[in-house]
């Protein structure tokens, strides 16, 4: 849980520096933010499920 608290606040950091930043660099922070949520929703989906089977 506290993994997606980190990532929720640095995406509102990144939201709220993106007028002072170019636009590269807040592009390539937000897709490493996306793909930092998107392996910790796979981890819990998959974990879930193991965890429902057993």
């Amino acid at each position: 849980m506290l993994f997606l608290v980190v990532a929720l606040v640095l995406l509102a950091v990144l939201v709220g520096s993106a007028a002072y930043v170019p636009l590269p660099v807040t592009l390539v922070a937000g897709a490493a933010i996306l793909a930092w949520l998107a392996v910790f929703t796979v981890r819990e989906r998959r974990r879930r499920r193991t965890r429902g089977a057993a």
